[in-house]
């Protein structure tokens, strides 16, 4: 039997649905959260996302700021630009698109970023927090990737998961999110001992380790849930590129029990999470209770 698959796409639109209404209840009293992007360079990737997180920043009813500076700018003059927005009262999450030019000390400009404006939940103080069990910008990958598994399983509690990868944007924070959920967790990695074995005890497979096609389906326990976070682009002969995940699609398919597919799975919910987040920072900073269902 063939697994189900997980629509992120749909289950995004549903998220920034309730993004917008609680968005316009907050506007009726006079407060409208604001969202500002750092864009350094003119990365062809970063330009198309940077202009997508920027409609749908508008169509949540939100404020959209956008900072563009030339390749060449300064590390001084980013800092800049962000100390300015850390004071800026209508700004309530700011974003530092990634990558950066190989000049600028990447480390050090997100850590000017202001912990409560965190949106992206890379600023050390919020990895710190959520490490903890305590209050936190979540980075917005795991974040969608636990809204996902809570949609589909309701309780995770006592479920054993393994995320394949041990990265500071998704690997760690999604093993801390799962913790605080209840689930038993192992971290793996391309070092791990019998990597398949460690892999087949798990009810959840989060499998964001940027290898194409890396996990079969004979790594997996029946039944299990895999959450697809890779994303690798590979040409083709038409010359457009296909997009894969770390799992092997066609195999996983046929042992899991549900599956996110790449693209249309875990994508989508990384904006969707970034206004969520924007709304938290917003409330937070106006001592108003947080959206319920939008956060950790």
């Amino acid at each position: 039997m063939a697994a189900r698959v997980i629509d992120g796409k749909a289950f995004a639109a549903t998220v920034r649905g309730k993004v917008a209404e609680h968005v316009a209840q907050l506007k009726a009293q006079g407060i409208t959260p604001g969202l500002a992007v750092v864009l350094v360079g003119a990365d062809p990737a970063s330009e198309v996302y940077v202009r997508s997180k920027g409609k749908q920043t508008v169509e949540a009813g939100m404020h959209s700021v956008e900072k563009r500076l030339p390749a060449t700018a300064s590390e001084d003059e980013v800092l800049s630009i962000i100390e300015a927005l850390n004071g800026d009262p209508d700004v309530h999450g700011i974003l530092v698109q990634l990558p950066l030019p190989g000049h600028l000390d990447e480390s050090r400009i997100l850590a000017t970023v202001d912990p409560a404006k965190d949106v992206d939940g890379f600023h050390i103080s919020n990895a710190g927090l959520l490490a903890t069990g305590q209050k936190a910008m979540v980075p917005c990958t795991p974040l969608g990737s636990l809204m996902l598994l809570r949609d589909l399983h309701g309780d995770l509690t006592g479920m054993e998961a393994v995320v394949i990868g041990r990265s500071n944007i998704v690997g760690k924070p999604m093993a801390q999110l799962l913790l605080r959920d209840n689930c038993t967790v192992t971290i793996a990695h391309s070092r791990t001992r019998d990597l398949p074995a460690v892999v087949r005890r798990a009810d959840i497979v989060v499998a964001a380790v940027g290898r194409a096609g890396m996990v079969s389906g004979d790594w997996l326990k029946p039944g299990s849930t895999v959450i697809d976070v890779g994303i690798t682009r590979i040409p083709t002969e038409s010359g457009k590129d296909r997009i894969v995940g770390d799992c092997d699609y066609a195999s996983c398919a046929e042992v899991a029990g549900a599956i996110t597919p790449v693209p249309g799975g875990v994508g989508p919910m990384t904006i969707a999470c970034l206004l969520a987040n924007t709304l938290t920072a917003c409330c937070r900073a106006n001592g108003l209770p947080e959206p319920e269902g939008l956060t950790a």
